[in-house]
């Protein structure tokens, strides 16, 4: 257990089938607020990292790509994702498919989260996971990286290593529900974090 999340388990069918369930609620505005989720985490491990430094003027740098095949890429250049080393074995933070424990959902009896720039309270990152049809989650960290496929919320691969390129960060893609509302072409909101400098590349034409 930690802070954020169970490294006990590393799915929650409950929670990622209540996450389906009711998509509106979790995901209000649809797209929009998906990539905010997903940003979320980048900001905050900005702001880690910033005070790990001892440097609070450090800002961490996003790119957000919204493709023409209705994808988004989020690539951030932070740590990675935190992962353990178990009998041998790596074990990833179980950030996209179990819930974060820091925050309520609709209807819970435990509080929601911070509000993120849309104005909508701040669920966790399984909520992205839960409500795209396919997630890929690609990680790199200075003692290795891996990437991982889901399907709605749940892996359908195990980690799978990939060639160090001398950088460290998460990169996200994501193929949200056909049925979630779309991102606005107004996109001002995503570039709305003090500890966060994002690009944001719209590749969706007229």
């Amino acid at each position: 257990m930690s802070a954020t999340h169970d490294w006990s388990r590393t799915v929650d069918l409950a929670h990622l089938e209540a996450v389906r369930r009711a998509p509106f609620a979790w995901a209000p505005g649809g797209v929009l607020h998906l990539v905010l989720e997903v940003l979320a985490y980048a900001a905050e491990e900005a702001e880690d990292r910033a005070r790990a430094e001892g440097d609070p003027t450090r800002r961490g740098r996003c790119r957000v790509v919204l493709g023409t095949d209705g994808s988004v890429a989020v690539a951030d250049d932070g740590r990675g994702t935190q992962t353990r080393v178990e009998a041998g074995n790596a074990v990833r933070k179980p950030v996209m498919a179990t819930r974060d424990l820091r925050f309520g959902g609709p209807g819970e009896d435990r509080g929601p989260g911070p509000l993120l720039p849309d104005g909508h309270p701040r669920r966790g990152m399984s909520v992205v996971s839960a409500l795209s049809v396919r997630l890929v989650h690609l990680n790199r960290r200075r003692e290795g990286s891996w990437t991982q496929d889901y399907a709605r919320g749940v892996p359908v691969s195990d980690l799978v290593p990939v060639a160090p390129d001398g950088t460290t960060g998460t990169t996200v893609t994501f193929r949200p529900d056909p049925h979630l509302a779309p991102a606005p072409r107004e996109l001002d909101v995503l570039t709305r974090w003090a500890a966060l400098a994002v690009e944001v590349v719209d590749e969706r034409g007229p």
